[in-house]
């Protein structure tokens, strides 16, 4: 390698050096000048508001609630992949789309009405005050949420 060849290469390696130093420095630069994403908060719960033994009490009730319409909830969910199955298929047969879409629909329903009336029953056994704070935990859930960009 001549002396010329040589003085080419060190300049151009410095020259792709300074490049990639530099795109390092803005990208970090970018880095720390955005903010950070706004952090994800989970919906509050309704019976976050009780007291910790009626607290435990409501979930346990609603374990069970759920436990008792496990079937339900599971022929839902396969009429809503019978569904999505129905939809990929290139014939689209819209009488058994609608089908299947009816009976998870009527399971989902089925499903909610269970869970709703067993913290019907539930909330039959607190006293005012504790149903109130239910009251304001179910608030919570139906409140508008802040718009996100």
């Amino acid at each position: 390698m001549t002396d010329i060849q040589f003085r080419r290469l060190v300049i151009s390696l410095l020259a792709l050096n300074t490049f990639l130093i530099c795109a390092l420095a803005g990208a970090g630069l970018v880095y720390l000048r955005t903010d950070p994403p706004p952090a994800v908060t989970r919906m509050p719960l309704a019976g976050e508001q009780l007291s910790k033994d009626d607290r435990e009490a409501f979930q346990r009730a609603m374990n069970d609630a759920r436990r008792t319409v496990r079937q339900t909830s599971l022929e839902a969910r396969q009429a809503r992949i019978e569904a999505a199955a129905l939809m990929g298929e290139p014939e689209l047969d819209a009488k058994a789309l609608a089908s299947a879409l009816d009976r998870a629909r009527r399971a989902e329903i089925a499903v909610r009405a269970a869970t709703e009336d067993r913290a019907v029953e539930f909330a039959q056994g607190l006293p005012l005050e504790a149903r109130r704070r239910l009251a304001e935990g179910l608030l919570a859930r139906e409140a508008p949420r802040p718009a996100t960009k």
